[in-house]
C-alpha cells in the first residue's frame, strides 16, 4: 500500500486496531505520545513525535503507510482557534 492508495477502509481499520489496543493494555503512561498504526499488520509504534516514530520504524526496515494518533486525544492535530 502507498499513501496514493490509502482508503477510508485503512483509517478504519486503523482506529479499530487502536481500540482493540486499548481495551488489553494500559496506555495511561503513554497519553501525550504519538501512536503509529499501521493497518496492515496491526504493528503500533509509539514515540514523542510523527518524526520519532517515522525514524523508529524504519530503524525495524518498515516503510508502509501509517495512521497517527495522539494517545490520550480525539485527534491528533486540530487547526485553528475559538471565536
Amino acid at each position: 500500500m502507498t499513501v496514493s492508495n490509502w482508503t477510508e477502509a485503512d483509517s478504519h481499520r486503523a482506529h479499530e486496531i487502536w481500540s482493540d489496543y486499548q481495551q488489553h493494555h494500559d496506555v495511561s503512561e503513554k497519553i501525550g505520545q504519538t501512536a503509529g498504526i499501521e493497518p496492515v499488520s496491526g504493528s503500533i509504534w509509539f514515540g514523542e513525535s510523527i518524526q520519532d516514530v517515522i525514524a523508529q520504524r524504519a530503524a525495524d526496515g518498515n516503510a508502509a503507510p501509517l495512521f497517527f494518533m495522539r494517545v490520550g486525544s480525539v485527534t491528533y492535530y486540530r487547526k485553528g482557534g475559538h471565536r
